[in-house]
């Protein structure tokens, strides 16, 4: 925890810098592989400092990420045994890989917006897409979808209401995203059974 607490610090001291627009490019990125801490903590105090530039930090965040999952993607892909299950392992999804790998490609499409847009470890689904090799223009298209909606709410959000919306996003950023994605589950079943 003390790790991933340093990691934090020194990310949150990256929003400052003068080239804070390539240092959230480099973690978008690799966070869509492997890195443990989310873009979001990089792009809302930088957000907060500038928020004129909000859309074009969230248009880099969602381009990095999206990038970077093909990364991840990969990384199941070519580098499943080398790379992909330890990074599996060390969030703890190695165990469930068996059986999700053999019914993931159904629902892989909704697995990769979840996972893009939700708390969910963005990393663990780009890696499990390439490891089923889910279809490839599917993955990249869902998963820009989704990190373009993750990126772009939180940037409408802070450009709009500021520093007082900050403080309530990293207090709940799971819990918004979540209840987001129950609304959209909940939209696509009333469309469809109702």
């Amino acid at each position: 925890m003390k790790m991933l607490r340093g990691l934090y610090d020194w990310v949150i001291a990256l929003a400052g810098h003068r080239h804070a627009l390539w240092a959230l490019a480099a973690i978008a990125f690799i966070e869509s592989s492997v890195f443990p801490i989310p873009p979001d903590v990089l792009m809302i105090p930088m957000i907060v400092a500038r928020p004129s530039r909000a859309f074009l930090i969230a248009a880099v965040a969602t381009l990095a990420s999206v990038t970077g999952g093909m990364l991840g993607y990969y990384i199941g892909w070519g580098l499943m045994d080398a790379v992909g299950r330890p990074v599996l392992e060390f969030y703890g999804a190695q165990g469930s890989f068996d059986d999700l790998a053999r019914r993931f490609n159904e629902y892989g499409a909704w697995a990769v917006l979840v996972a893009g847009v939700t708390p969910f470890p963005y990393k663990v689904i780009t890696i499990f897409s390439g490891a089923t090799h889910l279809n490839l223009a599917l993955f990249v298209t869902v998963s820009f979808i989704a990190r373009s909606l993750r990126f772009f709410l939180i940037a409408a959000l802070l450009w709009r209401f500021g520093a007082p919306m900050r403080d309530f996003i990293e207090r709940r950023l799971g819990i918004v995203f979540t209840v987001f994605v129950v609304l959209l589950f909940g939209s696509f079943y009333f469309v469809r059974y109702l």
